[in-house]
């Protein structure tokens, strides 16, 4: 029997932990953390042996698999042991990859992905039976074990494809690549792009690559890297042989010559870069062969994603909006690039590194007053001090809140995208755009 250790008791962790059971390995799961209740309580109903808080390096150490949570570095010294012991690690995508014959549409990118992924399943499940998983909804190997459906959209982190080994997408799509998480990558812009790029390197020439046209990053790396899979690019700039472009309010889709055009016009998402994402959904679901009407309806009907330019309420005729998912500057980037209206900006959090520059243009243009929201807010002042007239900073959500309220005027929008994680004053993207919601409707 092998033994499998599972490092990370979370969604993944313990969705591995119930497949690797009924595929027959001894399992163990330890967590440096507590483990939440809801998955202490499926660990132990299903007998599985597990500890928190601490790791039993001898428990850990004779394994022949271990699998570890997208959330541990790699450069943590148990890991490097492990290494040094030749056991493979692997990520939950890979694991559960293993035990599945199923159609596997995989989406990567810095921004964009959890909208793409969500509006790909949202227009597959029309006609195929499709499940949502990846760093989303439930888990994938817990999926694999409940439901077995015939295709999967994963939503897939640049963390999930370090480690991955014949992890093989049928499908791979990679919306964009942005400077993001480079504490995790030596500071080195380039692993970042290589982890990005690993979407790819177990595909053949059956397999598809949708990727945004007109991203330099994306197109100076395939100048310089040859790719097997049959490529299917999407542009808002250019018109495209095969793939999709974006012209005169349509979307033309060509893929071996069977071509489709979609008018946009009714989409319910706004801005250009949802125009990417629809582009991206649309080829996957095009290729799988799903009607167009099915396709043309589902962008006029889907409904986004909660915490990504969520539009909570209208008070005295001010928007107020929640782009909590903005943890980088680009996401942010295209928050402040989508607005019409003269802007109150929430932002601040754990600062990765972050370059605001590109921010600039859109701040003088369109921001008429900045609300600071984090423990250590000096870089913000600095990159944007001289640029409006007011600016503050707050380390509560709810006083940020009643600040925007006071300063804001009839047809202005608020707007929390915060261009940085969220852990100095939050659990979580989550939870800060729930807070925000929160004091919103308490105004």
């Amino acid at each position: 029997m092998k033994r499998l250790v599972i490092l990370g008791g979370g969604e993944s962790g313990v969705g591995t932990a119930l497949l690797a059971k009924e595929k027959e390995f001894e399992v163990f799961v330890s967590d440096k953390g507590a483990i939440k209740k809801k998955y202490k309580d499926v660990l132990l109903n299903n007998e599985i042996e597990f500890e928190d808080e601490q790791h039993t390096e001898s428990k850990i150490l004779n394994a022949d698999l271990v699998m570890k949570s997208p959330g541990i570095p790699d450069k943590v010294e148990l890991i490097k042991k492990i290494r040094a012991t030749n056991i493979q690690i692997v990520s939950e995508i890979e694991f559960a990859s293993r035990y599945t014959d199923a159609t596997l549409v995989a989406i990567t990118g810095s921004n964009g992905k959890t909208t793409t992924a969500t509006l790909t399943h949202h227009i597959l499940t029309q006609e195929l039976d499709t499940g949502l998983a990846g760093n989303i909804g439930d888990s994938f190997a817990k999926q694999l074990l409940e439901n077995n459906h015939r295709n999967y959209v994963l939503e897939v982190s640049s963390f999930q494809l370090d480690d991955i080994l014949e992890f093989k997408p049928k499908i791979a799509v990679l919306t964009n690549i942005t400077p993001d998480h480079l504490d995790r990558y030596d500071y080195k812009f380039e692993n970042y792009i290589a982890s990005k790029f690993r979407i790819v390197e177990n595909q053949t020439s059956e397999d598809y690559f949708i990727y945004d046209a007109d991203d330099p990053v994306i197109a100076n790396w395939l100048q310089n890297h040859s790719i097997q899979s049959k490529l299917l690019p999407f542009s808002l700039t250019n018109e495209v042989k095969e793939g999709a472009y974006f012209n005169n309010n349509e979307i033309t889709i060509t893929i071996d010559n069977n071509k489709i055009i979609m008018p946009t016009k009714n989409i319910t998402l706004e801005g250009k870069h949802n125009i990417k994402n629809a582009m991206a959904a649309s080829t996957v679901a095009h290729l799988l062969r799903i009607r167009k009407q099915t396709i043309r309806e589902s962008l006029e009907n889907f409904q986004g994603v909660e915490h990504r330019l969520e539009h909570v309420l209208k008070i005295n005729k001010v928007q107020y909006i929640n782009d909590s998912k903005a943890t980088n500057v680009n996401a942010t980037y295209f928050a402040l690039e989508s607005m019409d209206a003269p802007t109150v900006w929430i932002v601040g959090g754990e600062d990765k590194g972050n370059d605001y520059k590109e921010l600039f243009p859109f701040v003088n243009e369109k921001v008429k007053a900045i609300i600071c929201l984090g423990v250590d807010n000096s870089k913000l002042f600095e990159a944007f001090g001289n640029m409006v007239d007011i600016i503050i900073e707050t380390q509560f959500m709810s006083e940020a809140v009643k600040i925007a309220y006071k300063v804001s005027e009839a047809g202005d929008n608020v707007l929390l995208s915060p261009a940085c994680a969220s852990f100095d004053l939050f659990e979580n993207y989550e939870d800060r755009g729930r807070q925000f919601k929160y004091a919103v409707r308490n105004l």
